[in-house]
């Protein structure tokens, strides 16, 4: 028997689950979203089987929703889940990277027939919207679920089985964890990389030619600012509490830091940079985290004609996708460095292979 799965919100993340989900085999996929193109576009593209212009009428359809809306749009719908007459059982769940307050709004649900599992997919991309979304964008990556305490094991079962095509590594944890947890390694590093912009455009006042300077590394580094503005003002509206108190702990750390440089001693501040180095370099870039990672590639290439179609060809060739290309310098008569990036680390692993077998010299961080 076919379950209805009915998802609210066809974005990036709400498309790419459809996508997955379709993978089954035994889904029917139910559409909801304010915005008429997108639907239309998931219906075309046969992303979705069906659609409806009424969440409460979707609602009663469906066996399963997946709420892959803003934090406070998700919210909004938790109230209105309840005030809807269902005559069968529906297992609820997000996709939200705060939750907290979600849990908190869906203790509020009364409706004996609505079992609600908090969820969020641990992977994204530096692109938004439903012609963004991919079926293997949850591939490798960790899938928090935070259940309610009133649950069974088989509802979380239940979406798990519906969820098994994103071939996510499942992880039960309490809200407060995961908030804690997400906040560290993605919230907060968000909001230190727009603090670096604003710094770097201060100084340009004072130096006008520091964004040629930013343009490198610098760009590199503070990538993740680019992010949706009005999707983070959310998620550190609900996270906020938090966001403060590791303010606090970075102000100290950079309180000890700035004490450190104005000593005369090496040895603390090569303590300081070991230690950090150490733990990063430990880390596991086999699996997907909390911010979307960049799979690059650092080319030397010939300042010729045809050089850079050359490298593009060669990956064109094993159907190799390119997400980003960038000359980083080149000059009359001297090799150049290119970097590309590609979606995956098996397409990363798959180019570094196919380049050097070609003469090249490329480099890859593992």
């Amino acid at each position: 028997m076919k379950h209805n799965v009915l998802i609210a919100g066809l974005g990036l993340i709400g498309g790419s689950l459809a996508k997955s989900i379709a993978k089954t085999g035994d889904c029917h996929l139910i559409g909801y979203d304010h915005h008429v193109d997108t639907i239309d576009y998931a219906l075309k593209n046969n992303i979705i089987d069906e659609s409806f212009s009424s969440f409460s009428a979707a609602v009663e359809q469906a066996d399963f929703v997946i709420l892959a809306t803003p934090i406070s749009e998700t919210i909004r719908l938790i109230h209105i889940l309840d005030t809807i007459q269902l005559n069968h059982e529906v297992v609820v769940t997000d996709v939200s990277s705060v939750k907290g307050s979600i849990m908190d709004a869906a203790k509020e649900i009364k409706n004996e027939k609505i079992t609600f599992i908090g969820g969020h997919p641990m992977a994204g991309s530096h692109k938004s919207g439903i012609k963004a979304s991919k079926a293997h964008l949850f591939e490798n990556a960790i899938y928090i679920l935070t259940p309610t305490t009133n649950r069974s094991n088989d509802k979380v079962a239940d979406l798990k089985h519906v969820l098994k095509e994103t071939k996510s590594r499942f992880v039960i944890l309490q809200p407060e964890e995961h908030d804690e947890m997400t906040s560290v390694v993605s919230h907060f590093p968000h909001l230190i990389a727009s603090s670096l912009v604003h710094q770097a455009k201060k100084w340009e006042d004072t130096h006008a030619y520091l964004p040629e300077l930013a343009a490198g590394g610098f760009r590199d580094i503070t990538r993740i600012a680019s992010s949706n503005p009005t999707m983070w003002q959310d998620i550190f509206y609900h996270n906020g509490y938090k966001m403060a108190h590791l303010l606090d702990e970075w102000i100290k750390e950079m309180e000890y830091v700035k004490e450190v440089l104005k000593t005369d001693d090496k040895e603390p501040m090569i303590t300081y940079l070991e230690q950090a180095k150490v733990y990063r370099d430990g880390l596991d870039y086999s699996r997907k985290g909390a911010i979307p990672a960049f799979y690059d590639l650092y080319i030397d290439i010939k300042d010729q004609p045809g050089a850079l179609a050359l490298v593009v060809q060669m990956l064109a060739v094993k159907e190799i996708s390119i997400t980003n290309i960038r000359i980083l310098e080149i000059r009359d008569g001297i090799n150049g460095a290119l970097r590309v990036s590609v979606p995956t680390k098996k397409a990363q692993l798959t180019s570094y292979e196919l380049l050097q077998k070609h003469g090249y010299e490329v480099m890859i961080e593992y």
